[in-house]
Parts: structure tokens; C-alpha cells; sequence
């Protein structure tokens, strides 16, 4: 039973991430500039892939999602999707949502 609950709260814990990000991200398309939508657009579609492929794996432990962001970010970069202060500003959004989650989690 103990392990049951854990499942669920890592499981709502994970959805709520999910939620607030992607409401973020949404956001950006009313209030951001033209840069900031871009970043955030291109963000959006890792964190869909990521999510749904950690759905997929019944994975919902933040960390291993932030470690496939990362890794997902890191194969872009080395295929030059995007490049200088665009990576920079990708990274750091990345960066920010996934601290300020766990911060509140």
C-alpha cells in the first residue's frame, strides 16, 4: 500500500509540474515578446515529447523528466537547431521552471 501512495503523489506531483509548465508556456503566447515566443514555443516542443514519453514509461519521477529535458536539449544543440544566445535563453527558461517546481513540490 506504501508504495501505492508514493506511485500517486510522485504521479501528482508530476502532473501538476506538467500543468504549470505547459500554463506557462501558453502564457508566453499572450504576454511575451517576440523572443520570448520563440524560446518558449521551442521549449514547448521538447517538454510535449519529453512528457509523453514519460508517460508512456509510467516514469513520473521529476528528476529522471528533467534528465530527459536535458538530454532531449543537448542532442538539439549538437544538431544546431539552435545556437548561441538562443541555447542560452532555452536553457535558463528549462532551468527556471524545473527549480521553481522543485522548490514548490
Amino acid at each position: 500500500m506504501c508504495e501505492s501512495v508514493n506511485s500517486d503523489v510522485a504521479k501528482q506531483k508530476f502532473d501538476d509540474f506538467v500543468d504549470a509548465t505547459q500554463a506557462y508556456l501558453d502564457g508566453v503566447v499572450v504576454y511575451g515578446n517576440d523572443q520570448e515566443l520563440f524560446i518558449a514555443s521551442y521549449l514547448t516542443g521538447h517538454f510535449s515529447l519529453v512528457g509523453s514519453n514519460a508517460l508512456g514509461l509510467d516514469d513520473y519521477s521529476l528528476a529522471a523528466l528533467n534528465r530527459y529535458m536535458l538530454e532531449s536539449l543537448e542532442k538539439a544543440y549538437a544538431n544546431n537547431e539552435v545556437q548561441g544566445q538562443d541555447q542560452v535563453q532555452v536553457s535558463a527558461l528549462w532551468q527556471r521552471l524545473f527549480v521553481e517546481a522543485d522548490v514548490l513540490a
